[in-house]
This record gives C-alpha cells, sequence and structure tokens, in this order.
C-alpha cells in the first residue's frame, strides 16, 4: 500500500476528493479542511493499492495538483486494516508487478546526478578492484563490485529511453563517463603510489591471475550475464526490491573492469587496457538493453491490463 499526502486549493477538494473516491483501490480517506500553511489549503490524505497509484498519481498531475499543492508519496511497511486488504483485493493487478513511473523517475534522477559522493563510491571501488586484480583476490572484485554505484545512471538512461526525457538521457550519460573516467583516472594514480611503496609490481600483474583474468577476456557470457542483470536490476527498482541490487552488483565486471584497465595502463600493458576497456563496454551496452527492453515490456502489459479493465468496467 502507497499513503499519498495531499495539500489542495479549498476550491478544488471536492474534485479531488471526488477522483480519490471514484478510484478503486483507494481507503482511509481524510479531508483536513484549512489546515495547509505553506501552500495555503486543504490537507487530504488516502491509503491506495500499488497497483492503482501510477494511474491515480497521473491523474492527480493532469490536474495540476502538483502545480497549485503538492503530492507526497510514502510506502506503507504495515497496515493493519481490514480495508486496507479489501483495497488491494478490489484494486486490479498485482501490487508487485506495479509501475509508478513518477517514483522511478524521480529515483533514477537522484541516482544519475554527478556528485562527489558519486564520484567518491565509484573511485574507491575502482580502487579496491584494482587492489583485487593485482593480487588476484576474487573477494576483492566481490566488495568493489558491491561499492560501486554505476548502476544508478544506467538505470537513468533506462528509463529516460522510455520515457522520451532527454534531459534525464543527458544527465545520467554525463555522470557515467565522467564518474568511470575521473575514477579511472585517479586509480592510475592511486597506483602509481602503490608501485612506489612496492605494494603493486609489474610481476604480480603480468603473472597468471586465475581468478581475475576473465575481467580483460570478454565474450558473449559476459554480455549475456550483463542482460541478466540489466533485467534484474530493473526488476528490483520497479518492485521497490532494493535488495536485490546487491546482487546485480556483484555480477557484472563494469568497475574491475576499469579498474584493470587504469592498471595495465600504468604498466603499458595496452592489450589489457584495450581488453578491459571492452569488456566495460560490453557489460554497460548489455545493461542498458536489456533495463529499457524490461520497462517497455513491463509498460505494454500495463497498459494492456488497464485497457481490459477499462473494458470490462464500460461493459458492465
Amino acid at each position: 500500500m502507497l499513503h499519498l499526502r495531499l495539500i489542495v486549493p479549498a476550491d478544488r477538494t471536492d474534485e479531488v476528493v471526488a477522483l480519490l473516491e471514484k478510484t478503486v483501490g483507494t481507503t482511509h480517506l481524510v479531508v483536513l479542511a484549512g489546515a495547509a500553511r505553506n501552500p495555503a489549503g486543504d490537507v487530504i490524505t488516502c491509503d491506495v493499492a500499488r497497483e492503482a497509484g501510477d494511474g491515480l498519481l497521473r491523474e492527480l498531475r493532469e490536474r495540476g495538483i502538483d502545480d497549485c499543492g503538492s503530492i507526497a508519496v510514502e510506502h506503507i511497511d504495515l497496515s493493519l486494516s481490514t480495508r486496507a486488504v479489501q483495497a488491494a483485493e478490489d484494486a486490479p493487478g498485482e501490487g508487485a508487478d506495479a509501475v509508478l513511473w513518477e517514483q522511478l523517475s524521480d529515483a533514477t534522477h537522484e541516482e544519475s546526478t554527478l556528485t562527489v559522493t558519486y564520484i567518491a563510491f565509484l573511485t574507491l571501488a575502482t580502487m579496491i578492484a584494482a587492489c583485487g586484480v593485482v593480487l588476484d583476490n576474487a573477494i576483492l572484485i566481490v566488495g568493489a563490485m558491491a561499492v560501486g554505484p554505476e548502476f544508478g545512471p544506467l538505470a537513468g538512461i533506462c528509463t529516460a529511453v522510455v520515457q522520451r526525457a532527454p534531459r534525464l538521457a543527458w544527465r545520467s550519460l554525463v555522470a557515467l563517463v565522467a564518474g568511470f573516467a575521473v575514477a579511472m583516472i585517479l586509480t592510475v594514480g592511486f597506483s602509481y603510489l602503490m608501485d612506489a611503496m612496492d605494494l603493486f609490481t609489474y610481476d604480480k600483474f603480468e603473472a597468471d591471475r586465475p581468478n581475475t583474468s576473465f575481467i580483460w577476456q570478454p565474450d558473449l557470457m559476459s554480455f549475456v550475464v550483463a542482460l541478466l542483470a540489466g533485467i534484474a536490476g530493473t526488476l528490483s527498482l520497479t518492485s521497490a526490491k532494493s535488495g536485490a541490487l546487491v546482487g546485480v552488483a556483484i555480477s557484472v565486471t563494469t568497475v574491475p573492469a576499469a579498474s584493470n584497465a587504469a592498471v595495465a595502463f600504468l604498466y603499458g600493458d595496452y592489450s589489457q587496457t584495450v581488453g578491459s576497456t571492452g569488456q566495460l563496454l560490453l557489460n554497460l551496452a548489455g545493461i542498458i538493453v536489456a533495463g529499457t527492453l524490461t520497462l517497455v515490456a513491463q509498460k505494454s502489459l500495463w497498459a494492456r491490463q488497464r485497457a481490459r479493465e477499462r473494458a470490462a468496467v464500460r461493459e458492465s
């Protein structure tokens, strides 16, 4: 269930209340006349089944409530109410399959912004992975994958393509390209420092590394894994099951590939630099393709379901 808190001008309260009352899947409707001060107006709260939330939010925005007032949405972790159970049962479809496009756009916009924190996490992940490739330590590689924040801008690109949002696409692309560029440059400097301290050596890097050799040897399997990870990551975002993102992060060799390219560049092994860069680009492309197609499929399936429901309502 979702909890909606609306601030509505007093002269539009009856209109919004009528919309909420006719929306299947809403309950616990409360109107607090004159309670809002900034902006001034009435406060309206209600609970709505997740599967009915996207349509309701779209109608509220079409009526301009976000311009003349405000719309706030919260997830309800626990609701002990027979009416809430009935509302969820009445709402068409399943909540786990519903996509809140407004929430997805907002989340990806925030996660795909080029910030100091984003660059810091990506750089630290790349440096940890650099230690992993030199030491041929799979545990460090997995840890670096989990730290990397690159799925945010990847999801932003997918969402922007489906929603036709060029600004989000540009913002996400800048974060992705600039983030990796800065992280790889700083990792070259980090590797130089580690080499000066005799913690990284050319012999270690060029030695047999059976645990991490896959990082600079891209193949079809790498692309297949990236496709599967892109699907899983997108589903975890749209279904609010963010815990699955950890599994997605440690299944794709984006950060390790960037780190290996940086260390290989330092030691003049340009064949590994090229191979690692190819691995990086292959994985990024696979995630974007799979994520975009997943969102397209979800949008199409949900639109068909809503069309069938409207047809059923008209027939009844």
